[in-house]
């Protein structure tokens, strides 16, 4: 999947996802690589934070390689969930990454390991608490307003992290690859100097949108071929 995701980005999928009709499901601003530049891309391996680690030690158990734990800690501030030692862990089970709705801590350690790790930033203490484990809790994980499982892939870069429907992962994948190849086209033609109002026809759409208000320039840029908002 990383693979795949290479020459991808985060804005481009979600680009598909809006082109293919698929939901957008993205992690809550804020969520970032602790390497700047990092990028992470795999199946998503869940798993549910309730003060212990025995969860991670349970979830990377059953991990293939390629996966991302990916870590539902309701956001807290107040604590971080995972640090050095389940970084080398996962690494040891062949995660591909950890991507983690909360906070992380031993960030020079993780700097180290190498392993991408998104979080919301970092905090020295670990958790104090050890609330009751819910079912399900290896099955879904709640990450903002979304719930997610190994149902999803989950993909994540500079811009963020977004999570996607493993079945249409190739389809939007593919979408996502048109999108960039005409956006990199246009980027040419306006370094060239060709202005995008004018690769658009923006003159002719004005014209269009004042004789019919309900013309959007969503369905112009389709018309001519074009990509900017989608």
């Amino acid at each position: 999947m990383l693979k795949d995701f290479a020459e991808l980005s985060t804005p481009l999928l979600a680009d598909a996802c809006v082109r293919q009709g698929v939901p957008l499901r993205t992690a809550p601003p804020g969520i970032a690589a602790v390497v700047p530049g990092g990028r992470v891309a795999g199946r998503v391996l869940p798993a549910r934070h309730y003060g212990s680690v025995d969860v991670f030690l349970e979830a990377l158990g059953g991990a293939r390689e390629g996966d991302v734990l990916v870590v539902g800690n309701d956001g807290r501030q107040d604590e971080a969930c995972i640090g050095d030692l389940v970084v080398l862990e996962a690494a040891a089970a062949g995660v591909a990454g950890l991507v983690v709705w909360g906070l992380h801590r031993d960030t020079a350690d993780l700097v180290e390991i190498g392993l991408p790790v998104f979080s919301y930033g970092s905090c020295p203490p670990g958790p104090v608490r050890l609330d009751d484990r819910e079912p399900g809790a290896l099955e879904t994980v709640r990450f903002g307003p979304h719930t997610v499982s190994a149902d999803d892939v989950v993909v994540g870069d500079e811009d963020g992290v977004l999570f996607l429907p493993a079945a249409r992962a190739a389809e939007l994948l593919e979408t996502a690859r048109a999108i960039h190849r005409t956006e990199r086209e246009q980027a040419r033609r306006i370094r060239a100097g060709e202005t995008l109002r004018d690769q658009t026809a923006f003159a002719g759409y004005l014209a269009r949108r004042a004789a019919d208000p309900s013309y959007t320039f969503r369905r112009h840029l389709r018309s001519v071929g074009g990509a900017i908002e989608e």
